[in-house]
């Protein structure tokens, strides 16, 4: 079993980064900036944006977290949206999510400027890219595509079962993963909560793709010998032997397949890293959109 390291892959791609921002900067004489909307103070969205901004100013970039009470009206959060459309300084747009009960999430990301949308998913960034001419692509879903190909593992021919059709993972990663071309042509199979016989589907699988949100729901008889397990899942659970009292575990019982499966990710330490060196990729394309018209 091969420790597919998101988080060692993420250093080289990050590496690479800092090279081509600086690039950039002597080019064109500003740097790429990225906007970042946090709407209230869940601790979990706190630390994550927080991490966006080093790792976005440590490879040269400007970062600005804009921070807003969880009460603010979605028509409120939407002025904020057009006034960084709008301001030729901001580069890159992200509201980081989950957002209040009360806000509609599809009206936000529709409001972002789809030429700043790093999150790759406005309507207008989602339909390119389900066109196969994708320009945005969505942070996490790209990471995926990125941990295997730097890997050394072919996509191309391979049979991909990705368990969970979100917005912001599955759907998007079944579109990129079948786009033709050589970093995709996989033949996909998308299963949801209404799929029928998924442990089945799941041992055709040459890569699984757990996105579900269920710790620990993939288990060693759901997975044939050779298969490349990613592991999406972030979730917290409750652990006397922790001094937070909490770890973070998979969707896949990394304990359980591990021994049997061709490679795996970790988590923490897989696609996490993966989906921020992404976000900073996007943000940098963004740039360049800017600095080209």
């Amino acid at each position: 079993m091969k420790l597919i390291s998101g988080t060692d892959i993420s250093k080289v791609i990050k590496q690479e980064l800092f090279d081509r921002v600086t690039e950039f900067k002597n080019n064109y004489h500003f740097a790429p900036s990225l906007s970042v909307i946090l709407v209230g103070e869940d601790p979990a969205s706190s630390v994550y944006v927080r991490t966006k901004q080093r790792e976005a100013e440590k490879i040269g970039m400007l970062s600005t977290i804009i921070r807003l009470n969880s009460n603010i009206t979605q028509d409120e959060l939407i002025k904020h949206i057009y006034r960084l459309n709008n301001d030729s300084d901001t580069h890159g747009i992200l509201v980081q999510l989950p957002l209040p009960s009360h806000i509609n999430e599809t009206s936000i990301t529709e409001s972002i400027d789809p030429l700043k949308d790093v999150d790759g998913l406005s309507p207008t960034n989602i339909g390119l890219l389900a066109s196969g001419v994708p320009r945005f692509i969505p942070a996490t879903p790209l990471g995926i595509q990125q941990l295997l190909l730097r890997s050394g593992y072919e996509i191309q021919g391979k049979h991909v079962v990705i368990l969970g059709r979100s917005n912001i993972v599955g759907k998007p990663l079944s579109n990129l993963l079948s786009i033709k071309s050589d970093s995709g042509n996989a033949t996909v199979t998308l299963c949801h909560s209404y799929s029928n016989d998924i442990e089945t589907i799941c041992r055709s699988a040459d890569i699984l793709v757990a996105a579900i949100g269920i710790p620990n729901y993939v288990k060693s008889h759901m997975i044939s010998k050779d298969t490349i397990a990613i592991d999406v899942g972030i979730n917290r659970v409750e652990s006397i032997n922790e001094k937070k009292g909490y770890k973070l575990i998979g969707d896949i019982d990394f304990e359980d397949v591990s021994n049997k499966v061709l490679a795996i990710t970790p988590v923490p330490g897989g696609i996490g890293p993966m989906t921020i060196a992404m976000l900073l990729e996007n943000t940098l394309k963004a740039a360049f959109l800017h600095a080209e018209t």
